[in-house]
């Protein structure tokens, strides 16, 4: 260890060695914002120097001109007259520019760290756009932002109100050096409203926005529910109908049956009361008993007498008396038989001699 450490090290062990602060110790601005560190010496100093992440970038002497590498950094004393502040500038700082910041005091004050950090925003945008809906559907929004740094916070407003975060959701992706963001917002339009997407960083005053607007259209008629009562009350009405029908034709029915059968009764009595009134002394039609075949040569035939019996006409004749039919008619079947009669007397012949 050579002599001037030893000094240093004894120096600073026994509270010799000068003091000074650099201020603030973190510094965080937007990018193309200026940065101001202040550097506070006490005793009497010759020179100081600034160095940018690890780079001499300016040199300021008690007694003289300051000396910068470039135009992006200067310094000053922070009042006229006053040698103990000298007040360091990074102008139109960069990311380039961010990160250990180092102000050095020579002699026996040693140097001092403090650091810079560097934000940038990007764009944000809504990606649906303006729309029109029907009212109580539900919606949604895409908000996206690139090209920051670091990553934003976003958030959204609905008519000027706070969104709660429930109803959105929100993703992260890096891009080179950059963040990109994603966010989803989903909800139920029932008036017009104003949407807003929100992305801010700490060192910006006013966060970078992104708005839509919705209309909102009042929903159509459901006639979903119309249309199954008109069936419901469509299909009783038919299946009323229906039973009616059934019952009235089944009415019918048994209406013509009994009809019907009245009428059959009444023909029956009717022949029967016309059978009943018949004078006593009425002859009635009988069955032509000398009936013959055709190609019958000697056929006979008599007269029938009052009596029922036939009177022979001929000598090789014989005829018998229809007993069973006149004992038949006798018991009232006169007119069944009248109509038998006049057939069978169509068909047969009688020769009288």
């Amino acid at each position: 260890m050579d002599i001037d450490s030893c000094i240093w090290l004894m120096l600073c062990a026994t509270g010799v060695m000068g003091q000074f602060q650099v201020e603030p110790l973190t510094a965080t601005v937007l990018t193309g914002s200026d940065v101001l560190f202040t550097a506070t010496v006490q005793g009497t100093w010759a020179v100081m120097t600034w160095n940018v992440k690890g780079f001499l970038v300016l040199t300021v002497p008690r007694n003289g001109n300051v000396s910068s590498s470039s135009k992006q950094f200067s310094a000053s004393f922070c009042s006229s007259g006053d040698t103990g502040c000298v007040a360091f500038t990074i102008h139109n700082a960069t990311r380039m520019a961010a990160g250990e910041v180092i102000c050095t005091v020579q002699g026996d004050y040693g140097s001092k760290s403090v650091w810079l950090h560097v934000q940038e925003s990007g764009i944000v945008r809504i990606k649906e756009g303006n729309m029109t809906v029907v009212q109580d559907q539900e919606v949604e929004f895409h908000c996206e932002t690139s090209a920051w740094f670091p990553t934003p916070d976003i958030s959204w407003t609905l008519n000027g109100d706070a969104v709660d975060k429930i109803l959105y959701n929100s993703t992260n992706a890096t891009s080179g050096n950059y963040f990109n963001s994603s966010s989803l917002l989903k909800f139920q339009a029932v008036k017009d409203s104003t949407v807003v997407c929100l992305a801010t960083l700490q060192t910006l005053q006013n966060p970078i926005s992104s708005s839509v607007h919705i209309v909102v259209v009042p929903k159509p008629p459901d006639w979903t529910v119309l249309i199954a009562v008109v069936c419901s009350f469509g299909g009783c009405a038919l299946l009323v109908l229906l039973i009616l029908g059934i019952i009235f034709c089944y009415k019918r029915k048994k209406e013509k049956e009994s009809n019907y059968q009245d009428e059959m009764t009444k023909r029956v009595r009717t022949q029967s009361q016309l059978s009943g009134l018949r004078p006593p002394g009425q002859k009635q039609g009988r069955v032509n008993a000398s009936y013959a075949t055709d190609g019958q040569t000697s056929v006979a035939t008599s007269d029938l007498t009052d009596g029922g019996f036939f009177q022979k006409t001929t000598s090789n004749t014989f005829e018998m008396p229809d007993a069973v039919r006149n004992n038949e008619m006798e018991h009232g079947y006169r007119s069944t038989y009248n109509s038998v009669d006049a057939d069978l007397r169509k068909h047969r012949h009688a020769t009288i001699v």
